[in-house]
């Protein structure tokens, strides 16, 4: 390398993008409205509140999570992600020859799944995506260089394939559920069932006793008596609620990612992510995407209420899945709505407050882990299960105003948060400058 490897450091504060951290803000504070849930009740109540009886306050607000936030906060997250990668490498490259802004692009991503496993294994949040997003940046960044038209198109083709995958496991799960009504239907004082029409028959009537109330009320009482007891016990079925997903979700859903992080580069490229764009198109971005995705939102929403919130027959009545157009219209026309706000200039105090929340993104969300896991786990105050909905997105605020408050403080005092000052001093393998 004709460049020097001191020459690689992190990008200073002059070098930040001001509307990037305030943005990383609001989505790392939307991140906690989502995962919530998961740190507060048993995952089957994230889809039903009639489980509990649930009404007023506590049904319209799972109501108002469920219909218009689902799925916006992980989209603007990847889109800030995407964008992150072109200015991490491209910034390095700048600096340095051959392979060595490769070297710390990768050697970053590498202590982020680090980071991760002590987000999952000792903090104990099985909602962890930060290894998801460590192996996803990896990926995208063979496309740093792509055209904003050519990234585009490849978010679009991943919206297409998990268009194409949400469906085929949709109707996979009806045919499973046909096969095993057919079977029912034989006549057994006639005919005798083969161990093939045995299982399917056994396939279905599993599926379908637990989709019944009962079924999935001792499920909540089995979930909240593990989780508010001792530490082994809440170990072992957190971690273990993350492996036996975690393969699943990066093998199989990865276009879910690709789709924002696809379009994060394109956006930040054509100046959309900056707020550079003229304010016709934010405007063009939250019609669309909120006029068309919020519809059909309902109508998904509306499936699920038609049906009782029973799965066996929510499965039976649904012929397509549209969840990711939907959400994908939804997370955009939000966007839009957002950029909008900074470009009318009255909320510049809203995006100041947010700058230094997303200029500690990572030692807040890690933070998340560590509060939610005190306040819900059993070896901490054991309050999983024990609190209304309404009553855990108070938590949420009262987090809210935590992490903005002690973020602002600590930005004045050092040039990153903790947890952002350990990652860069391990990808550029010195100590960072710290203290202000």
């Amino acid at each position: 390398m004709s460049a020097s490897p001191s020459a690689a450091a992190p990008v200073t504060q002059s070098e930040r993008i001001v509307l990037l951290d305030s943005l990383r803000g609001i989505a790392i504070l939307g991140i906690l409205l989502m995962n919530i849930s998961s740190f507060a009740q048993a995952p089957i109540l994230h889809l039903d509140p009639m489980l509990l009886n649930e009404q007023g306050i506590n049904y319209y607000v799972w109501l108002i999570v469920f219909w218009l936030l689902n799925g916006t906060q992980r989209a603007l997250f990847s889109m800030l992600f995407g964008a992150g990668v072109i200015l991490f490498v491209g910034r390095q490259e700048q600096k340095l020859d051959g392979l060595a802004a490769a070297d710390y692009f990768f050697r970053r991503q590498m202590w982020l799944i680090a980071i991760s496993l002590f987000d999952v294994f000792v903090l104990l949040w099985n909602g962890d995506i930060l290894l998801d997003y460590a192996c996803y940046g990896m990926l995208i960044f063979t496309f740093r260089k792509s055209s904003p038209k050519f990234l585009i198109i490849a978010a679009s083709v991943c919206l297409v394939f998990m268009i194409a995958r949400e469906n085929r496991d949709l109707y996979q799960e009806k045919e499973m559920i046909q096969r095993g009504e057919s079977v029912a239907a034989i006549d057994t004082l006639k005919v005798k069932l083969n161990d093939k029409q045995k299982a399917e028959l056994e396939d279905m009537n599993t599926f379908k006793k637990s989709s019944t109330k009962e079924s999935r009320l001792k499920n909540i009482d089995e979930t909240n008596e593990i989780v508010q007891g001792e530490y082994a016990g809440v170990y072992k079925w957190r971690t273990e609620s993350y492996t036996d997903t975690i393969v699943q979700y990066i093998y199989l859903e990865l276009w879910d990612v690709l789709i924002f992080m696809f379009l994060g580069m394109a956006f930040f490229k054509l100046g959309i992510l900056t707020g550079d764009a003229p304010v016709r198109w934010y405007a063009l971005i939250a019609i669309i995407g909120l006029g068309l995705g919020v519809p059909l939102s309902y109508f998904r929403v509306q499936s699920v209420i038609d049906n009782q919130f029973n799965s066996f027959e929510i499965l039976k009545s649904v012929h397509i899945s549209f969840y990711q157009i939907e959400r994908t219209l939804r997370s955009l026309g939000l966007f839009g709505v957002i950029i909008l706000l900074y470009k009318s200039g009255i909320f510049g105090w809203l995006f100041s407050l947010m700058r230094p929340t997303g200029q500690m993104a990572l030692t807040n969300y890690l933070a998340q882990s560590l509060i939610c896991g005190f306040i819900f786990n059993g070896y901490g105050l054991g309050l999983f299960g024990k609190m209304q909905r309404y009553e855990v997105y108070l938590v949420v605020l009262a987090i809210w105003v935590f992490q903005v408050v002690y973020s602002n403080i600590w930005m004045r005092l050092y040039f990153y948060g903790p947890c952002e000052w350990v990652w860069r001093s391990l990808t550029y393998w010195r100590p960072q400058p710290f203290k202000r």
